[in-house]
């Protein structure tokens, strides 16, 4: 087998041919947290898959005869199809939104490299769409820092048919990954991936910067989930710095985030509104910005590991234009 990391070409086109083929048969799967991975799938009767869902969505192991081989041979051209004798894995899943398909990471997402999609991915990708449906003009070059599958991009260039999107990730199989998603949704002539760490590889300002970083506090340090720092806020704080330094004026920044709240205090809007507040209220005299809880509580399976000091975790959304 093949890494995605490193496969030919010929692969991505099979993969792209995979991704047609399960949109002829009507495939979808919404993706959910890993506890409700771990729950489900340890259910009795889910060991094995025997369905497209079950192999490209719970991420199950299947073997001879559980998949019609037209979608066994796409999954071996593409080059993510793991054989064990008669057990078999898919090392990408398929997940649905806005009508599209999108491949990223199987599960669990062991490997360094893994592209993470879940429900973050929805609420990310919903609160770029809202934003874009306010704006007076549509904006004509954005970048999705961080893009991972790419699905926020391609949110950014079906609501902005115009404008140039760029899909930047340091990690290559994220680039991977939204190259083909890109070209699934009938967008790759528009979203172009960029590998850069942060916007360090990428020339000139924007009309629109969206991110949804890793923001998690992660004793492993696993690059899709640790945030770093004390609060996990290191990259979504580098994320802002970076934004605004880089916005075209009347620019907007979009930055989906978590945070655990302590005591009733939350840690990164603390840290945000010190930012904005001191750093760079000499520069941008105009600053405009808000700061909203999206979920109050999530990822409570958390709260007994790095996160003991915390009440709960909420996902924010941080809007900042110029």
């Amino acid at each position: 087998m093949t890494s995605l990391a490193d496969a030919p070409v010929l692969a991505d086109a099979a993969l792209l041919r995979l991704g047609d083929a399960l949109k002829d048969a009507g495939y979808r799967f919404t993706a959910v947290t890993p506890a409700t991975y771990e729950r489900v799938n340890g259910r009795p009767g889910n060991a094995r898959g025997r369905s497209l869902r079950d192999v490209l969505g719970w991420s199950r192991p299947f073997g001879p005869g559980d998949l019609p081989d037209r979608f066994v041979a796409l999954l071996e051209e593409a080059g993510v199809l793991h054989r064990d004798g008669d057990l078999w894995r898919s090392t990408v899943r398929c997940s649905s939104y806005d009508g599209g398909l999108f491949f990223h990471s199987a599960y669990p997402p062991t490997e360094p490299d893994a592209v993470f999609f879940g429900p973050d991915t929805y609420r990310t990708a919903d609160a770029v769409a809202a934003h874009l449906h306010t704006r007076a003009r549509p904006p004509r070059r954005a970048a999705d820092i961080g893009t991972g599958s790419g699905a926020v991009a391609v949110t950014v260039a079906r609501h902005a048919p115009h404008a140039e999107v760029l899909a930047v990730d340091i990690n290559p199989v994220a680039l991977r990954f939204s190259t083909v998603n890109a070209a699934l949704a009938g967008c790759g002539d528009r979203v172009h991936a960029v590998r850069s760490d942060l916007l360090s590889a990428v020339d000139g300002t924007f009309d629109l910067i969206v991110s949804n970083p890793p923001f998690m506090i992660d004793p492993d340090r696993r690059p899709y989930r640790d945030g770093g720092g004390e609060h996990g806020h290191d990259l979504p704080l580098a994320v802002l710095d970076t934004a605004l330094s880089r916005l075209a004026p009347g620019g907007t920044l979009v930055l989906f985030s978590g945070t655990g709240i302590v005591d009733g205090h939350d840690p990164l809007l603390a840290a945000a509104t010190e930012r904005l507040a001191d750093r760079f209220a000499g520069r941008f005299a105009d600053l405009q910005w808000s700061y909203r809880e999206v979920d109050p509580d999530v990822y409570s399976e958390n709260l007994d590991d790095s996160y003991a000091h915390a009440e709960r975790i909420a996902v924010v959304v941080l809007t900042v234009t110029r």
